[in-house]
């Protein structure tokens, strides 16, 4: 059977797993009437809450005789090492632009990625439904991309198609061709992304590109047979990068992609994706091959990692209440497990006692690995997100800098430059986006915009959109103005009631409600001023035997403000933690004892 490689790739939320649900249901991949959930391929509950692809996965469908590997991939910038890799497995990719938003940050980089390991793709403007689209403009704006990243010509006369994947069709014309179906794009893939190479007389050998765990198969390891064939049961041989041999052992289970299903098989060739289960030392980027095979195969390199924070062990009161992995050595093994299957994160143990650092492409990504952690039953403290500085040959101090695309109502426009300013931004560009907004595209110290999309958002109404993207790192920009109001720190455990809360409402909005528990030490709101200020949420009422005609006047309490996981650690300063459990995340100082706050504060004044 003829075989096809290719792999989806797009801005965060330009509709790639839409698009691969039509792809499942055209082909008959999945029954007519069977039921499908949509976006099938965003398959974990995180994926789905949160509407983003965070794993790439694989797919394949069989269209006129030909079978077709589909890789769905992330969209955001902070799970691009997701991307670099995915990109080594295939012959071609489909490339989609949203209609109206033309192409973003994450575009240019999946795009860059792929022009450089020389792929021609196929330029699909999804979204031409909706009621701003200007596909042509944008069909335009492609064209200048690849010029800008320097195409080749070949590159450069790249195939193009309009889309609505939510409603399975896709056209060349847009104004006279019949909206019918996917075949238009069907065709075009198997006539235009070329068949891979199939060396099947060579020795057996596949580079690892993703990895899983699965209860009843152990480690799941994903990739490309680059030459040879694989056997079920054929003696395999693991080298890591450097050609040294990790393990030797069998394929006690070879799998290939049928619809959204793993299927075993008794043998794969040269071309095919395809799963291994069987091996315990294997890891991403490790070489499969027979056992005369001694050179490994070539890995891309991962672009580095820019953002760091401090894992450790939940030390409050409440510790152990609400989780059941709570050891340093539980929460160790549980990073270095994620580290093996995750090349774009790094785990080093920290100066700090019972603590990891762990490092990463960004707050986002971070995020999703604590989400997971405490879904898991983990409880952590999480320090604030601190970059990762590099030094060059003249001794200078570099900063990773991050290209900054910004979509804002033209009224909100004088706003979010004054505070980008404010943040050592530099603005590259400003012009008309369409529908009474424009773009605004800055360079930016990744340090400068931790914490400030909640402001972003409160600035613009609601009505803003940033997209971030790593661009270089350059020369130090100097100090940036850090969180401008204190907080308000219990000095009690038990808790809160509506007597303490309402008698602080004056200084500022509250984090926590009637009932909640709090313990000392604990920020249970933010103060008006720019300094802390130690509160008693617990005070009650003092009971005397004295009775008036009137009542008590009735005490209302405002909504709390509620953090999610990214906002809780993107608002903490350096002395102040997450606690983060199944059950519940806190802010809390780091220093839970107020003399020893003040003693610690006086020990950074004198240096």
């Amino acid at each position: 059977m003829e075989l096809r490689n290719i792999a989806i790739i797009a801005h965060v939320d330009h509709g790639k797993t839409t698009l691969v649900d039509a792809f499942l249901k055209q082909s008959g991949a999945v029954r007519a009437n069977a039921r499908m959930e949509e976006c099938a391929m965003d398959s974990n509950d995180l994926e789905r809450e949160r509407g983003i692809t965070i794993l790439a996965k694989c797919t394949a469908v069989e269209w006129n005789g030909v079978k077709i590997n589909i890789v769905d991939t992330p969209g955001h910038a902070d799970f691009g090492g997701e991307v670099e890799r995915i990109l080594s497995m295939v012959d071609g990719v489909v490339l989609l632009v949203d209609s109206s938003e033309g192409p973003l940050p994450q575009t240019k980089f999946v795009l860059s990625k792929a022009l450089r390991l020389g792929l021609r793709p196929i330029v699909v403007v999804n979204k031409v439904d909706r009621s701003d689209a200007r596909p042509h403009d944008v069909h335009n704006e492609v064209f200048d991309l690849f010029a800008a990243l320097e195409a080749s010509d070949a590159q450069l006369d790249f195939p193009t198609l309009f889309a609505v994947g939510r409603e399975g069709w896709a056209v060349r014309d847009l104004e006279n061709d019949e909206r019918k179906d996917l075949t238009p794009l069907f065709e075009l893939i198997v006539k235009h992304v070329p068949a891979p190479k199939r060396d099947i007389a060579a020795p057996f050998s596949m580079l690892a590109t993703t990895l899983e765990y699965d209860s009843f198969l152990g480690r799941v390891l994903t990739g490309r047979i680059e030459t040879g064939v694989a056997r079920m049961y054929m003696p395999i041989k693991i080298l890591n990068r450097e050609g040294k041999v990790l393990e030797q052992g069998r394929a006690t289970k070879l799998l290939t992609f049928k619809g959204l299903e793993r299927v075993p098989v008794d043998s794969a060739e040269a071309g095919d994706i395809i799963a291994i289960a069987g091996l315990t030392e294997a890891n991403v980027a490790d070489t499969f091959c027979a056992p005369e095979v001694t050179i490994p195969l070539k890995a891309r390199p991962i672009d580095p990692p820019t953002l760091a924070m401090t894992f450790s062990v939940n030390d409050s009161p409440f510790a152990g209440l609400e989780g059941d992995k709570l050891t340093t050595r539980v929460i160790g093994a549980r990073l270095m497990r994620e580290a093996q299957g995750n090349v774009a994160i790094k785990i080093s143990e920290s100066d700090q006692k019972d603590a990891y650092e762990v490092a990463g492409r960004g707050e986002l990504q971070l995020g999703v690995l604590i989400e997971q952690m405490r879904r898991e039953g983990f409880e952590l403290s999480i320090s604030r997100p601190r970059v990762l500085y590099q030094t060059d040959e003249q001794g200078r101090r570099l900063e990773p800098i991050e290209e900054v695309v910004i979509d804002v109502d033209e009224q909100h426009s004088g706003t979010v430059v004054d505070k980008m300013s404010m943040r050592k931004a530099e603005l590259q560009e400003l012009k008309p986006a369409g529908g009474g907004k424009v773009r605004i595209v800055f360079l930016a110290p990744s340090r400068g915009l931790i914490g400030y999309h909640g402001e972003f958002l409160t600035d613009t109404r609601g009505t803003g959109v940033m997209n971030r993207l790593f661009h270089a790192y350059g020369p130090y920009k100097g100090p940036i103005a850090a969180r401008r109001q204190g907080v308000l720190i219990s000095t009690d455990t038990g808790e809160a009631n509506t007597y303490g809360l309402f008698h602080l409402i004056d200084r500022g909005p509250q984090f926590v409600t009637q009932g909640t528990k709090v313990y000392m030490g604990m920020i249970v709101g933010e103060h008006t001023r720019d300094n802390d200020l130690e509160v008693n949420p617990l005070k009650s009422k003092a009971l005397t035997n004295f009775r008036t005609v009137m009542k008590d006047d009735k005490q209302d309490l405002p909504p709390p403000r509620v953090m999610t996981l990214e906002q809780a650690i993107a608002y903490i300063q350096d002395d102040e933690l997450v606690e983060v459990t199944p059950k519940a995340i806190r802010l809390r100082k780091r220093h839970l004892d107020a003399n020893e706050r003040k003693r610690m504060s006086k020990v950074a004044a004198t240096g």
